[in-house]
């Protein structure tokens, strides 16, 4: 699956996501609050506030900032409560996608996912067009720290991971999505570095592009979805050669 989602490939991206880190932030902020909202800040007694503030630590949120949003989502109880939605459809060249939405307003999200859809040659689907072709896991994107493929794959097995990539530098960790907390903490636990952790969709298959002309049109529909607010993640079942998302990443 070397082209599935954001997973993959990541080192080619890093420097696209460095440049967005204070968005970034701000997604992974709005998640804190939302989970601290519906369930309280004790992390102990709200499993979705403890994988929201794992998931910002694994990108590197500062630890005030997940205090302030963790006091600002458990205070302020008349603010604006926000909702989940999935978003379902399809891109250039028939690659299918799950957009994961965080928003207090779904009136104003989905016309905008439909129109970015629309306006970037996809459309969007119905509930439940393309959903059926992703698996729901937990995702850890690792620094492999000069560790070989087979290194790597017996840490990752004895943390209790199904399975493990490895592309140069960087290594994508599946496991499933009920254990997400034991086996970031067994990864850590081993000494290994992690870029992000989250529990998100995988592709079953992927579906490869065509030409560099389909691929410029995907990875800017991707973006101009990311850079919605209400927006947290996209995953897509694409597949390329390394040397596109390469040139067009940089």
């Amino acid at each position: 699956m070397a082209g599935h989602s954001k997973f993959a490939n990541i080192k080619h991206r890093k420097n696209a996501v460095d440049s967005k880190r204070a968005k970034i932030f701000s997604k992974l902020a709005r998640n804190v609050i939302s989970a601290a909202r519906q369930g309280g800040a004790d992390e102990t007694m709200n499993l979705k506030l403890r994988y929201a503030v794992e998931k910002a630590k694994a990108a590197n949120m500062p630890k005030d900032n997940i205090e302030r949003a963790i006091k600002k989502g458990a205070g302020d109880k008349g603010g604006d409560e926000f909702e989940e939605l999935i978003y379902e459809g399809y891109a250039p060249g028939g690659v299918a996608m799950l957009i994961a939405c965080l928003t207090d307003n779904r009136n104003r999200t989905a016309p905008e996912v439909k129109y970015t859809l629309e306006h970037g040659g996809g459309n969007l689907g119905a509930t439940g067009s393309v959903s059926f072709m992703f698996d729901f896991r937990s995702i850890y994107v690792i620094e492999t720290g000069g560790k070989t493929e087979e290194e790597l794959m017996e840490i990752g097995l004895e943390a209790g991971a199904e399975d493990i990539e490895v592309e140069g530098e960087v290594g994508t960790v599946f496991a499933a999505a009920t254990e997400f907390l034991p086996v970031k903490e067994a990864l850590e636990g081993a000494g290994l570095t992690l870029i992000s952790a989250e529990m998100g969709y995988v592709p079953q298959n992927t579906v490869e592009i065509q030409s560099k002309e389909d691929a410029q049109k995907l990875f800017k529909l991707i973006e101009t979805l990311e850079d919605n607010d209400d927006v947290q993640s996209v995953y897509a079942n694409y597949d390329m050669p390394d040397e596109w998302i390469e040139e067009l990443s940089s």
